[in-house]
C-alpha cells in the first residue's frame, strides 16, 4: 500500500528536490505540493494524505501556524516538520502546534523516507539531537498527573531507544521485534504513564532515569 504524502515548501528548488526524492520510492505517492500555508490549508483536506512534510519558514502564514490549523481540520494527519531550524523555540512551538515529527533538511534522503514510513506506522521521527532537546524540554514541565504503573522491561527498552532518535523500524531490528509490536509497547507505555503522546511518554520516562 502506498503512503500518500503532501509537501509544503515555498522554495521551488527545494520542493522539486523533495518531489524527486519521493518519486524514487514505489511505496510513496505524492498527492500534492504547495508553496504556501494558505494554499496547503485549502487543498490538502481534499487530497487526504496520510503524511504532510511541512517547512517552517513560509510566506505570510508560517509552517507552525499551518500545522495548528491543519490539525483542526484533519486531526489524524501525521505532520513532519522538515526544516533547517534547530533552535529549541521552533522545535517546541511545532510540537505544541501538533507536529508529529521533526527532521533537519541537511539529513540524508534515506532518513526522510524512513521517517515517512515510520510516522505512518505510528512513530515520531526526529533527528537524534532534536529528540534529546525535546526530552529536556518536557523534563522542565514536571510530572504528569496520575500515578504511573510500572513499565515492562521491553517498554523501557523501546522508550530509551526512541529518546535516542531511533525509528520504529530501527528499534524493531535492534530488539528483534516487528514494527507492530514496537507500536504496541509504546501504546501500552502511554496508557500506563497517563500521557497523551509518544513524545510525552519518552520525556516522562527519561525524566525519571
Amino acid at each position: 500500500m502506498k503512503r500518500r504524502v503532501a509537501v509544503v515548501e515555498d522554495n521551488q528548488r527545494l520542493r522539486r528536490q523533495l518531489l524527486q526524492i519521493l518519486s524514487q520510492f514505489e511505496d510513496i505517492e505524492c498527492v500534492g505540493n504547495y508553496g504556501s500555508g494558505e494554499e496547503a490549508l485549502e487543498q490538502i483536506p481534499h487530497k487526504n494524505p496520510e503524511v504532510v512534510l511541512m517547512d517552517i519558514k513560509l510566506p505570510k502564514m508560517s509552517g507552525i501556524e499551518c500545522v495548528h490549523e491543519l490539525k483542526k481540520i484533519m486531526p489524524l494527519v501525521q505532520i513532519i516538520i522538515v526544516t533547517v531550524y534547530e533552535d529549541s523555540e521552533c522545535i517546541f512551538d511545532a510540537i505544541k502546534a501538533g507536529a508529529n515529527g521533526y527532521l533537519i533538511k541537511s539529513g540524508p534522503p534515506e532518513r526522510l523516507i524512513e521517517g515517512i514510513r515510520d510516522i505512518a506506522s505510528g512513530g515520531s521521527p526526529m533527528s537524534g539531537h532534536i529528540a534529546r532537546k525535546v526530552v529536556g524540554y518536557f523534563r522542565t514541565l514536571g510530572p504528569a498527573t496520575g500515578k504511573a504503573k510500572p513499565l515492562a522491561p521491553r517498554e523501557e527498552q523501546v522508550l530509551t531507544l526512541l529518546a535516542s532518535g531511533y525509528l520504529y523500524k530501527e528499534i524493531g531490528a535492534k530488539l528483534g521485534l516487528s514494527v507492530e509490536t514496537v507500536r504496541t509497547y509504546v501504546k501500552n507505555a502511554c496508557t500506563k504513564m497517563h500521557v497523551r503522546s509518544r513524545i510525552e511518554a519518552v520525556a516522562k520516562y527519561c525524566g525519571k532515569h
